[in-house]
């Protein structure tokens, strides 16, 4: 196992028309697409969560197997799957969540799982750091492997899970703080830090103690921010977007692929990679994205697909 993902895991039901309570299921959940993803770009990928014994959880299980996701660490639980329901609007999607006393909210390992020696980067972040006692449990996870493993951190907002947002962006500051490299999109960013402009929040990540941080922008593409050096912007491909779901989790899937590609295998590194090594690393998470939005729901490429669209841009 090379990578290792730990957060919720869940059913999506888009609303197949807008305005109707017609839905279609989909597996889902922020660190279950980016799993599927990094497996899917060939890298031996493993999920650390808690599933239900209920129909949801065994076609959850079923998902990640078929997909080449290492499932030895997940537990399993008679606790209800957490299920999402997404209405698509025409600039982003809105989501009602279902989560309370769910298997993946309750997971709760003990002792802590021991990440296999050759794992090189370890994921946290969304809706599983809203409930407990998972949140607990997986930020001691990531605290464990602090300086061992590149920690990943994307928080994945998602605002009508939050009663307090206040107190939220006090939390997700000590989350920055544990990650060495920080994924945001820009609607997190606005969230996050309303009305301030986004490169003083990289800045405050930065100051924190990440070593990268990179905010996505959907079609205007994507910036790097690291201490000591210009922010880094890569173009994001045109593509004919069917869907946006499983975007940011496809980019962040792709930024750890590639990095292993360039023989990122410890935090130190994050800040020693060249600017052009980097290019290539956000230009492979960018078209890996961009090929998942010209499909409906959370659908990540192939590494072939990516390294084949990279070629024809090239030409």
């Amino acid at each position: 196992m090379r990578i290792a993902l730990t957060g919720e895991a869940l059913i999506d039901f888009t609303a197949s028309e807008a305005g109707t309570l017609a839905f279609l299921g989909h597996e889902g959940g922020s660190p279950l697409n980016t799993a599927v993803a990094c497996a899917r770009l060939g890298v031996h990928t493993g999920f650390l969560t808690q599933l239900s014994t209920d129909l949801f959880g065994e076609r959850l299980m079923g998902f990640l197997a078929r997909n080449g996701v290492d499932t030895s660490f997940i537990l399993r639980s008679n606790a209800p799957s957490t299920l999402a329901f997404v209405e698509r609007t025409p600039k982003t999607n809105r989501y009602a969540f279902y989560t309370g006393g769910s298997a993946d909210a309750t997971w709760s390992p003990e002792p802590l799982p021991q990440l296999p020696a050759e794992c090189r980067f370890l994921h946290f972040g969304s809706i599983s750091l809203l409930q407990e006692p998972a949140s607990t449990r997986i930020a001691e996870l990531v605290a464990a492997n602090a300086g061992r493993c590149v920690i990943v951190f994307d928080p994945n907002v998602r605002p009508s899970l939050i009663p307090d947002m206040a107190a939220f962006r006090d939390r997700v500051t000590n989350w920055m703080a544990m990650a060495d490299l920080v994924k945001l999109s820009d609607e997190d960013a606005e969230l996050l830090a309303p009305g301030q402009p986004v490169d003083a929040l990289a800045a405050d990540c930065l100051k924190a103690g990440a070593r990268a941080v990179i905010v996505t922008r959907g079609g205007a593409g994507a910036t790097l921010w690291r201490t000591g050096h210009a922010p880094l912007t890569v173009a994001a491909p045109r593509v004919t977007v069917v869907d946006t779901i499983g975007a940011g989790d496809t980019f962040t899937a792709g930024l750890s692929v590639s990095l292993l590609e360039h023989g990122v295998e410890h935090p130190a590194q994050l800040g020693e990679l060249s600017d052009e090594a980097w290019t290539e690393v956000m230009r492979f998470a960018a078209t890996a994205a961009a090929l998942n939005c010209t499909r409906e729901g959370a659908d990540p490429p192939t590494l072939e697909a990516v390294h084949n669209a990279l070629a024809q841009a090239d030409n």
